[in-house]
């Protein structure tokens, strides 16, 4: 695994992390921000995948198009294609003016983003 890889799954896990902190805030959680932070995590960790593949990709944010351009080597991906869908909303829908997160869209978020962590570690042969 190259040096850049490791930089992908590191920045991926600091998102992880950002993401689950938010969620669990006692005091002024930002469902907002645990969404994207979620969303990040796994466009981080498609994106080494595709690093590690030495796959070229352009500077997308959409997990569905992430996740096809890793099926030749991750096919299962297509199985969850709905979480994808799911968490692309985060990427912007609600960084700006007129749509808020929800704890519970928040729970969803985060119930995403650990199935699709685990899947993606595995792929990528690491520890859970």
């Amino acid at each position: 695994m190259n040096d850049l890889v490791h930089e992908w799954i590191a920045k991926a896990e600091g998102d992880f992390h950002t993401a689950l902190r938010e969620f669990r805030a006692r005091k002024n959680p930002n469902y907002d921000s645990c969404g994207f932070h979620a969303q990040q995590c796994i466009e981080k960790y498609l994106k080494a995948i595709l690093q590690q593949q030495g796959m070229r990709f352009e500077k997308i944010h959409d997990l569905l198009a992430l996740a096809k351009l890793c099926l030749p080597v991750a096919p299962q991906l297509e199985l969850h294609k709905e979480l994808f869908a799911f968490l692309n909303q985060f990427s912007v829908a609600f960084r700006y003016p007129g749509e808020t997160a929800t704890r519970d869209q928040a729970r969803q978020a985060v119930h995403a983003l650990k199935k699709l962590r685990a899947l993606l570690r595995e792929v990528l042969n690491l520890d859970r």
